[in-house]
């Protein structure tokens, strides 16, 4: 299984350090993707932007949108937004999709939020014409179309999912719930005819360090206050210490996860080299 980490472009007062910096640092350390979480209603950086500073300043380390609000993006703009990260990165990007959630992000982006199934799914069969040239768009990606992953816990993600794309990814929870949701990609793929194995992606949320447990109050008590007690229920969920991230990582391998993204709470550069500790010892 495949370890990366996650750009903390969504952790408030992140800064250009948090970015750049973070993203060498990580490619030196090994992990195998950046990756980014979305939101519109937030002051956090756009993932797009963030993976394009990140992907000028690497060679090897994978990018990925973990994931990206499909809905709330006119599909021809960021279909051509991301095969363009995806050519000048050399075909690094994995572009993981799905609705979304949050009423607020459909407002602010004058998007109907009760149609954003309908939409979505228009997006999966508009965006494979521009990746193939339709219409001029351009430009093409080096393998045809970046890696596509479906985000989502219901039946019709599972669906979405085996039809258009090469796997799925988990937005959050535990190991067990992952396991349960790989039954039900499995079933759908095989009701699609698919022959290949799909591709499978989880994350956590981690904090290390000396202050390990109020970075992950203040930044995950802060960017999921909308779930009111439930907030706290990731807060503590978080990893915050090197011995939960091995255990973490050993249960998704064993629920069949190819990859895991740990998420930072803080955007303190170290954190790269605290999780490399625990998680690629």
């Amino acid at each position: 299984m495949e370890v990366g980490i996650g750009l903390p472009n969504a952790v408030r007062g992140v800064d250009r350090t948090g970015i750049v910096e973070w993203a060498r640092l990580a490619e030196q350390a090994g992990f195998s993707t950046l990756g980014t979480i979305d939101r519109m209603v937030y002051p956090n950086y756009e993932s797009f932007i963030a993976l394009a500073a990140a992907a000028a300043v690497t060679e090897r380390i994978g990018l990925a949108t973990d994931i990206l609000i499909a809905p709330l993006r006119p599909t021809p703009l960021f279909a051509k937004q991301a095969a363009t990260i995806d050519s000048l990165s050399g075909g690094r990007l994995t572009l993981g999709l799905a609705v979304g959630g949050r009423q607020d992000d459909f407002e602010a982006s004058g998007v109907d939020f009760h149609k954003r199934g309908r939409i979505f799914e228009q997006q999966l069969s508009e965006m494979t014409a521009v990746w193939k040239g339709e219409g001029g768009v351009g430009p093409p990606p080096p393998n045809g179309r970046p890696r596509l992953l479906i985000g989502g816990s219901s039946d019709v993600a599972f669906r979405r999912a085996a039809r258009h794309a090469d796997g799925w990814t988990m937005g959050g929870g535990p190991p067990d719930k992952f396991a349960e949701a790989r039954q039900k990609l499995d079933a759908a793929w095989s009701a699609a005819g698919r022959k290949t194995k799909p591709h499978t992606m989880a994350l956590f949320y981690f904090a290390l360090g000396e202050n390990a447990q109020h970075d992950a109050r203040r930044s995950l008590g802060d960017y999921y206050s909308f779930l009111g007690d439930m907030a706290d229920q990731i807060v503590q969920g978080a990893a915050k210490d090197a011995d939960t991230v091995g255990q973490y990582l050993s249960a998704f391998e064993s629920a069949g996860a190819d990859e895991v993204i740990c998420f930072p709470t803080s955007a303190d550069p170290s954190q790269v080299e605290l999780l490399a500790a625990a998680a690629l010892r």
